[in-house]
């Protein structure tokens, strides 16, 4: 057995299936979970008819690389959305499909980490537990950067000593942030740009959230952007994940892209032809008609921001929590011990929500995590609603 499975952590939904056995909820009360990033809007219609359109694909296998009908309109969608120049995207050197960005974020570190005793992988604290996974069966370690309040929950790059920067093969950020909703501005990621020129290391940029955001006219900005506005068209040592599951409320699907850096784009889509996780035909077609459609994408953010605006206007006055700059969801400190908090609330009023300690490791200087929950606004509004209304008064109680 490969002896780096022994350091992978319970998963945060194991942890909280147990934490809550044995828990009876009020039978009087609904259901509502808030702890898993699942979206639930509805799909675009547009997306069964391509998938039906293009079903004869099933009787063919799909190639690693993808068709070029897909991989162009991920380059048409990524110059518009980050105004790069024309043609900066080349769809046969910068651009890979990948089913889903979970996959894709474990495997580039597969693929570019040189195991051994000192090498490092970077990454936030809290954090997408797949980025801790990948670095520990890559044969790396994990180094945390610690997001909270105090640094506005970016990860804080004056904490990370020169002799750590030159044992780190890979770095993961995640903007919007995974739990915490911060954007990393351009002037953060173009310094993230600058330590990779110096000491060699990877930067895979998930940018999965970057479509939900509170400001119609006030995207976040982007990792190729940042090289871009640099003059770096070849996006060296740069690495962007997008995904349609959030996006497009395509979960299902299991339909997203990784782009950059020609170099390690060869070797990647080298990795996965042996890997095997090549997108059916089928989801192909329907994802190149997704990423062409920013209709459906502004109706999918209306809908977040209507729920935001419900739930915070409830929660506002009794709670420490704050409005996001993006995603979907909403990190908010506890009065006390997050999974003590967590499973009372769950006992009183049957809604889960996810203990922060869950995403997030103990470092020399504590665990961020603590103290706070996770609430996913995936939920129909009116559940939202409800939802923030038992937790009002839960803590108006304890």
């Amino acid at each position: 057995m490969n002896p780096h499975l022994k350091l992978l952590q319970p998963y945060p939904f194991e942890k909280l299936d147990r934490l809550l056995s044995g828990t009876t909820p009020p039978d009087s009360l609904k259901p509502i979970k808030l702890s898993i990033g699942e979206p639930q809007h509805a799909a675009p219609e547009f997306v069964a008819s391509a998938i039906s359109s293009a079903i004869s694909g099933l009787s063919h296998y799909p190639t690693t690389i993808g068709s070029s009908e897909l991989r162009q309109s991920i380059a048409d969608w990524l110059t518009r959305r980050y105004n790069l120049p024309a043609a900066s995207i080349d769809i046969e050197q910068h651009i890979l499909p990948v089913t889903g960005t979970r996959e894709a974020l474990f495997a580039i570190a597969q693929c570019v980490v040189k195991a051994g005793p000192e090498a490092l992988v970077l990454m936030p604290n809290p954090f997408y537990q797949i980025y801790e996974g990948a670095a520990f069966l890559a044969g790396a370690q994990p180094w945390f950067l610690n997001t909270t309040a105090d640094n506005l929950f970016y990860p804080d790059l004056d904490a990370v000593p020169d002799t750590v920067w030159q044992h780190c093969q890979l770095l993961y950020t995640c903007s919007p942030g995974n739990p915490t909703g911060a954007v990393l501005d351009l002037s953060y990621l173009q310094r993230l740009i600058a330590l990779s020129d110096r000491f060699g290391f990877v930067i895979a940029s998930d940018e999965c959230y970057s479509e939900i955001y509170p400001q119609e006219n006030n995207p976040p900005p982007g990792l190729l952007q940042a090289a871009s506005l640099l003059g770096r068209h070849n996006f060296r040592n740069c690495l962007v994940f997008h995904s349609l599951s959030k996006r497009s409320s395509l979960p299902g699907m299991r339909s997203g892209f990784v782009a950059g850096d020609e170099s390690i784009i060869r070797a990647f889509r080298l990795f996965r032809t042996y890997h095997g996780c090549a997108m059916s035909l089928p989801y192909q077609a329907a994802s190149a008609r997704a990423w062409s459609d920013e209709e459906h994408v502004k109706a999918n953010r209306l809908a977040y921001r209507q729920k935001f605006a419900s739930v915070l206007a409830i929660l506002s006055p009794v709670m420490d929590i704050y409005s996001p700059d993006g995603g979907f969801y909403l990190w908010a400190g506890t009065p006390g011990d997050d999974t003590t908090f967590t499973k009372e609330l769950f006992a009183r009023y049957n809604l889960t929500v996810l203990p922060g300690s869950y995403l997030s490791r103990v470092t020399d200087t504590g665990n961020p995590g603590c103290n706070h929950i996770r609430m996913a606004l995936v939920v129909p509004e009116d559940e939202c609603i409800e939802a923030a209304e038992r937790l009002r008064s839960f803590l108006c109680v304890v």
